[in-house]
């Protein structure tokens, strides 16, 4: 009853609307930005040009390859202390008299070791004219010495799909679109890598072919689609669960005029006959933006890079945002946007319901001028997708590298899933476990229940592209955006070989979110036997959350002690009364 009597005084005296407040503040969590985190990463070696990532090493950290001067490639090794990125493994060409083009690291002989494939430019040939190396692995390093270069020569970069070999693969005198865009990729949702193709009998006929895996042959074209009416530039294709649907979208970027003046983003699916234009305003207060055309002369000595999305779910509301370079159409000033996926409020895009906006303020980010390539990369390992930009102004041969740690905070979570290549298991050659060995095909989908109790799907292919910096990274981090559930099922598919029918798919269920799934699809051809490492990845909600119980505790325990205080302080009052008024009953 006096227990009773001191909470109500305490609710007299404001305590709940103290508590309130408290739990407020402590559960509050700050706003989301960007931390130029570029000293503590490279150090004084913040230059050159990002090609391609990957594990080199196997020690479960993604690396980075470098190109220098046109004709080294440097590979920056993970490592714990500072600078995060050090420069270990060097690969000189300049004794070949070559350029390097592109750089797709990938396991090209089944040793479970990385290797790497080189596309070169002679300096006094034409820009489609390239010759093919490939660098092995051997120990973690790479030796000039030890390499094989095919014996032919290619018009443009390669489309690595799967084991290397030398054969037709499809029966088409159709002439392939430069610069490329193909993929492969899970396109009609039976877990197999189809393969995607740009075509172009002339510039103004571009069309986008689909070739179905039926049985590890492409059938012929399932879909051809024309590019949208009244394009005149054509960017590279990407693939993405840009809806949420469990299916992969194809986003690509355009140019309505000749110099970009009037740029979109286009959507399409398998199965859908139009163009849904899912961004056309590129307009930021006074000032136009737009695409940076892709520069296709032969006599320049300049990179020019094809206009290019690079995807990642930069929030974890599970639906992927995007990074592009867009220039100020009456000046100069080039600079890296993200464009954030967001719900759709105009007519032309209702039928997908998301669109892309600009987001136009990050000062971090716009503050880097001449900016030519951004990506996204999960720098410290924790499933929050940071970006990297590269820009003009370090030297005529070299980029400067620029990092953004994302400083994101909010309720949301995530699942980073890892297929790798399953060539070996326990038994691997010289003991090397093939941590993040990059493996281009297999696809992602995952079913779960959000925060509103409905279901959620999401998906993504791993390592569908590999030609003109791509820039994909060896895994998937899929946004689960507020929702704090399990995922009831996970599933992962690989491709099949020629003249196998059967899918092979396997499914996982219970997954705890804020983990990364690591897969050993081994052996390939029986899914049951396939298995996961799962590795669980605290993240600063965790942290954020047991500081607000631990002071809520704190606070919870201080009421109680002070209401204790004050109940003893109480008992003490009424035993002197109840002893004074024995005394003077006995007088």
């Amino acid at each position: 009853m006096r227990v009773g009597a001191g909470l109500r005084r305490c609710r007299m005296g404001g305590c709940r609307r103290w508590l309130g407040l408290c739990l407020l503040l402590a559960l509050a969590a700050p706003g989301g930005a960007l931390q130029n985190v570029t000293a503590q990463l490279f150090g004084p070696e913040a230059y050159g040009m990002l090609a391609a990532f990957g594990d080199f090493n196997s020690d479960k950290q993604t690396d980075l390859f470098v190109l220098r001067g046109g004709n080294e490639l440097i590979i920056f090794l993970a490592d714990q202390k500072e600078p995060y990125f050090k420069p270990r493994v060097k690969l000189p060409m300049k004794s070949l008299s070559v350029t390097i083009t592109s750089v797709v690291p990938g396991d090209y002989d089944g040793d479970s070791q990385m290797d790497v494939l080189l596309t070169t430019r002679a300096q006094n040939h034409g820009r489609d004219e390239l010759s093919v190396f490939i660098f092995w692995g051997h120990n973690q390093t790479l030796d000039l010495n030890h390499k094989t270069m095919l014996n032919k020569t290619f018009h443009d970069e390669p489309l690595v799909m799967e084991n290397l070999s030398w054969h037709p693969a499809l029966e088409t005198q159709t002439k392939m679109y430069i610069p490329h865009s193909h993929a492969f990729i899970d396109l009609n949702n039976d877990f197999t890598a189809d393969l995607f193709l740009t075509t172009s009998s002339n510039p103004e006929n571009i069309q986008f072919e689909t070739w179905v895996n039926k049985d590890g042959n492409f059938s012929k074209p399932g879909e051809s689609k024309k590019k949208p009416s009244g394009v005149k530039v054509v960017g590279q294709s990407v693939f993405a669960d840009f809806d949420g649907d469990g299916q992969s979208e194809h986003l690509l970027p355009v140019c309505e005029d000749k110099t970009c003046q009037k740029s979109a983003i286009y959507l399409t699916k398998l199965g859908l006959d139009q163009w849904i234009p899912v961004l056309q305003d590129f307009r930021n207060k006074d000032t136009l933006w737009g695409f940076v055309p892709y520069q296709n002369d032969t006599s320049s000595t300049e990179v020019s890079f094809p206009i290019t999305l690079h995807i990642g779910d930069y929030n974890m509301d599970g639906y992927p945002d995007a990074l592009a370079i867009l220039k100020n159409t009456s000046g100069s000033n080039q600079q890296a946007f993200l464009l954030e996926n967001v719900p759709c409020n105009n007519v032309s895009c209702k039928s997908v319901r998301r669109m892309f906006k600009v987001f136009w303020e990050l000062s971090d980010l716009n503050q880097i001028k001449d900016a030519v390539v951004a990506t996204f990369f999960d720098i410290y390992e924790d499933g929050i997708l940071d970006i990297i930009v590269l820009s003009k102004g370090y030297s005529n041969k070299d980029f400067a590298i620029h990092t953004l740690k994302n400083n994101f905070e909010a309720d949301a979570y995530f699942v980073k899933v890892i297929v790798l290549s399953g060539l070996c298991s326990n038994d691997c050659p010289r003991k090397i476990t093939p941590f993040g060995v990059n493996q281009p095909g297999p696809y992602i989908k995952y079913t779960t229940v959000d925060a509103n109790g409905y279901l959620k799907n999401g998906s993504a292919g791993q390592l569908s592209q590999s030609a003109h910096f791509a820039l994909q990274l060896p895994y998937n981090v899929l946004g689960l955006g507020r929702s704090a559930n399990f995922l009831d099922h996970l599933y992962v598919g690989i491709p099949r070989p020629l003249g196998e029918k059967s899918i092979r798919r396997q499914e996982w269920t219970a997954i705890i979110p804020n983990s990364q799934l690591i897969v050993i699809p081994y052996p390939h051809n029986v899914p049951r036997s396939w298995s996961a490492k799962l590795y669980l990845t605290p993240s600063n909600i965790v942290l954020l959350t047991a500081i607000a119980l631990i002071g809520v505790c704190v606070f919870i325990l201080a009421i109680i002690g002070i209401l204790h205080w004050q109940e003893k302080k109480a008992d003490d009052r009424e035993k002197r009364q109840e002893a004074h008024r024995f005394h003077f009953d006995a007088m």
